[in-house]
């Protein structure tokens, strides 16, 4: 496997521009953002919101420059609400929406299992919510959703505890599991895309030439949780593959995913590693649609917390984002260019931030030569904020 190739020798030189703040839809108490882009290049924002004694997971359009006035997609008390696990929403073949969420299923820390709806008017109404995973009746963990579009309907990977036993997150036996929904609710089988993974990192998928690639944090027997991708291959799941042998042996779950994007057969996907006690935020690059992937790339200032995002620009160069940690509590949400060879934009500041669990995960998504931002402000009540930028001002 190759070296890492560090930050200093290849950095670019610095760039003007600036970070349009965009106003924010959302309410006091706002929190766990995600972002998804339209057929037209509209954005989607969905967030969770407090409301009465339970919370609402709301969805706001930002269209022409203007958001729509916000809906909710659901409200109630029995969501499971947590900084690294949030809901999402998902642009469908057709231009319909699909979102996931959480939902309490027992008395147990980690009873909750997936949720998953389908609008066919832009978020005004939804459809009946269905259980992707068939053990709904088993108190453990389900979560961690990556959606995709699957024919008329939806894809789905989640983490899954079925095989931890009652009343546990699933130490030994999280599995990634995946099924379908078509777009009247009725659910494919379930498929193992792989048996043994980490507990709680988040899991992103991306659509490449020949099918969806789901990027994940494995766990071997001897608790190596390195970065690995898995290809369904005509129908089928192909065994999951390391993208860097990191080699991070940590007898816990770090609780910090991978991002991954693909066009054709490119495929990038940054991550975060603290194998061999050294933090590090990489990027590596595919070129055969993620079968093999080349040197990884460190991106990071030297203090990184992770939570990364990930957009591939036209050009097949990416933009990656992540926090940075600054002392103390505090931190900013960063993003730079990582070019296919290797040579770094200078790294930008999107925001400050603060290095806890309330500040969330960051989001980021390109829509035309645009990347909007989404992020968690850790104030009381939290609060959400939007921002842009031109992909050129990271050139």
């Amino acid at each position: 496997m190759k070296a890492v190739v560090f930050v200093g020798a290849l950095a670019l030189a610095g760039f003007a521009g600036s970070i349009d703040n965009l106003p924010s839809p959302t309410g006091a108490g706002a929190a766990e953002p995600n972002l998804a882009v339209g057929r037209n290049g509209e954005i989607h924002l969905s967030w969770l919101e407090p409301i009465d004694s339970g919370y609402a997971l709301k969805l706001a359009t930002l269209s022409r420059g203007k958001w729509s006035t916000p809906s909710v997609i659901r409200a109630g008390r029995d969501f499971w609400v947590n900084w690294a696990d949030f809901p999402s929403v998902a642009v469908l073949s057709d231009g319909r929406l699909a979102a996931h969420w959480l939902h309490r299923t027992g008395k147990a820390t980690y009873a909750y299992g997936v949720r998953i709806s389908q609008s066919a008017d832009n978020g005004r109404t939804w459809s009946a919510p269905v259980t992707p995973h068939r053990d709904t009746m088993t108190s453990v963990e389900h979560g961690f959703v990556a959606m995709w579009p699957e024919g008329k309907g939806l894809g789905a990977a989640w983490l899954d505890g079925r095989n931890g036993g009652e009343g546990h997150r699933g130490h030994g036996g999280m599995m990634l599991m995946s099924s379908t929904v078509d777009r009247s609710g009725a659910l494919g089988p379930e498929q193992v895309v792989d048996s043994r993974t980490c507990d709680c990192c988040q899991n992103a998928v991306a659509m490449a030439k020949n099918g969806p690639i789901v990027a994940y944090r494995d766990r071997t027997d001897d608790e190596i949780r390195d970065i690995y991708v898995a290809r369904r291959v005509n129908g089928k799941w192909m065994p999951g593959t390391r993208v860097h042998a990191d080699n991070w042996k940590i007898n816990a779950c770090p609780v910090n995913g991978p991002a991954i994007q693909a066009s054709g057969d490119d495929v990038a996907v940054a991550w975060f590693t603290g194998a061999r006690d050294t933090n590090k935020v990489n990027v590596a690059f595919s070129k055969d649609g993620g079968a093999t992937f080349g040197t990884a790339v460190r991106v990071d200032g030297g203090q990184p917390g992770g939570r990364v995002g990930l957009v591939l620009l036209k050009d097949g160069n990416a933009v990656v984002s992540w926090l940075e940690r600054t002392g103390g509590d505090t931190a900013k949400v960063q993003a730079r260019l990582v070019m296919k060879n290797g040579r770094l934009g200078a790294a930008k500041t999107i925001a400050t931030s603060t290095a806890g669990k309330a500040s969330g995960v960051p989001r980021m998504v390109l829509s035309g030569d645009d990347i909007y931002f989404a992020w968690t402000v850790a104030s009381r009540p939290s609060s959400i904020r939007v921002a842009r930028a031109s992909a050129s001002e990271f050139r």
